[in-house]
């Protein structure tokens, strides 16, 4: 699964890992959509995680989204309907939300990710394509309501 490209969202806390994500990605050919605005001391990651999840729904492209610990970014992220974020942690956790759970979303902490693993958890997010099968079932039952 070859991403060309991505939409990226980061709140303060994480808009220095968000930027060397960015210029990794293009570095690698991909079109990057940054929705983050420019760096604002303390600025609320609900809105600008919203406007993220928009863009990834209505692209139908992968989203990253970046904040101090990954997980109120998930949480936002994951009341927006269509969106299934994943706070990612390690390498295997990122393959299997893409594998197992069709994450549309990745949250990474900036706070408790290094670059060094955040580079190689997008990387595997973006390669890895949804299992299906015994999956499909239990993702489809996450979309009714």
């Amino acid at each position: 699964m070859e991403v060309k490209r991505v939409v990226l969202a980061a709140d303060h806390a994480g808009f220095v890992l968000k930027e060397e994500i960015m210029k990794y990605l293009e570095g690698k050919g991909a079109e990057v959509i940054d929705v983050s605005g420019p760096f604002v001391e303390g600025n609320d990651y609900p809105p600008i995680i919203r406007k993220g999840c928009e863009v990834v729904l209505k692209e139908d492209i992968p989203g990253i989204v970046f904040g101090g610990s990954g997980n109120g970014e998930a949480m936002a992220a994951n009341k927006v309907w269509g969106i299934r974020a994943a706070v990612g942690y390690s390498e295997e956790i990122a393959r299997l939300a893409r594998a197992h759970n069709d994450a549309n979303v990745l949250s990474i902490g900036a706070r408790f990710i290094t670059a060094k693993l955040a580079l190689v958890m997008v990387d595997v997010f973006l390669a890895t394509a949804f299992e299906g099968g015994r999956h499909k079932k239990r993702v489809d039952d996450l979309e009714t309501r």
